[in-house]
């Protein structure tokens, strides 16, 4: 049954779900703008042979916002979570801004991370390798009347489906919102666009990559480059899938994750 907790992590409270299941812990990271449940259908298919926390990072889902949003920032929030809750050393998925975080916390301390799992986190995101690494979000409504008409305000700035950004959609005193700061959203991502590919080839750790050929956050040659120049990387793609290949296709999704963590299992 999945708990959702909260722990005291560098000064803020970070909400966490606990999937439960058996076997060695899987820790999963979210994207910009997502959430800890995101991560409840892939807990469920690995349950017989992993339990999965998901971390809800600072300015996200219930987690407290936090006085930073760069990197370095999310990176020792997980690191201190990872020794905090006992998993090291743990198997880290990450998806996008997530999977950033992941390698860069195998990268800085390898101790804590025993295989990597990164789902459409690029070693680059900076133009013109990414044509748009921020999305601009400040026109977005802050609150509106009804939670459809949220959904309505969003999809009409440009986003043909608000599913993932509506899982963080909240009733408020003054109307629906969403649990994340616009402002913090913008913050963060403005912080992450750079070259990771220093971090993405300091760890050693045996790493899977996913990919989407139809991203548009991570440009398929750049996925190629990345499992080609690291050593012990296994790249696997999926046609016909976007950025969020956990939802576009969660059953092959969770089948690819369990079967390249028990065969690296050491």
């Amino acid at each position: 049954m999945a708990v959702e907790r909260q722990v005291e992590i560098r000064g803020l409270r970070l909400a966490y779900v606990d999937f439960g299941g058996s076997g060695r812990p899987l820790l999963a990271l979210h994207g910009h703008f997502g959430r800890a449940r995101m991560f409840a259908s892939l807990a469920g298919m690995l349950a017989s042979g992993h339990r999965v926390v998901s971390l809800e990072l600072r300015g996200h889902g219930h987690s407290s916002r936090g006085g930073s949003y760069k990197p370095d920032e999310y990176r020792e929030d997980v690191a201190e979570f990872v020794r905090e809750m006992g998993l090291a050393p743990v198997d880290l998925l990450g998806h996008s801004m997530g999977g950033v975080v992941a390698f860069r916390v195998a990268a800085r301390y390898p101790e804590l991370v025993r295989a990597l799992v990164v789902e459409e986190g690029g070693a680059c995101n900076r133009r013109p390798e990414v044509p748009n690494p921020v999305l601009d979000v400040r026109s977005w409504p802050r609150r509106a009347p009804t939670l459809s008409d949220l959904r309505r305000q969003i999809e009409a700035r440009g986003i043909p489906d608000a599913s993932y950004f509506m899982e963080s959609a909240a009733e408020f005193d003054d109307g629906w919102g969403f649990l994340f700061d616009l402002d913090d959203m913008m913050e963060s991502q403005e912080a992450l666009v750079g070259d990771w590919w220093p971090d993405w080839l300091a760890s050693t750790c045996p790493a899977l990559l996913i990919h989407g050929r139809d991203s548009f956050v991570l440009p398929t040659p750049m996925a190629r480059e990345m499992a080609a120049r690291r050593p012990g990387t296994g790249l696997q793609e999926f046609p016909g899938c976007g950025h969020w290949v956990h939802d576009d296709a969660p059953e092959r999704f969770a089948e690819v994750v369990g079967t390249w963590l028990g065969g690296n299992s050491g």
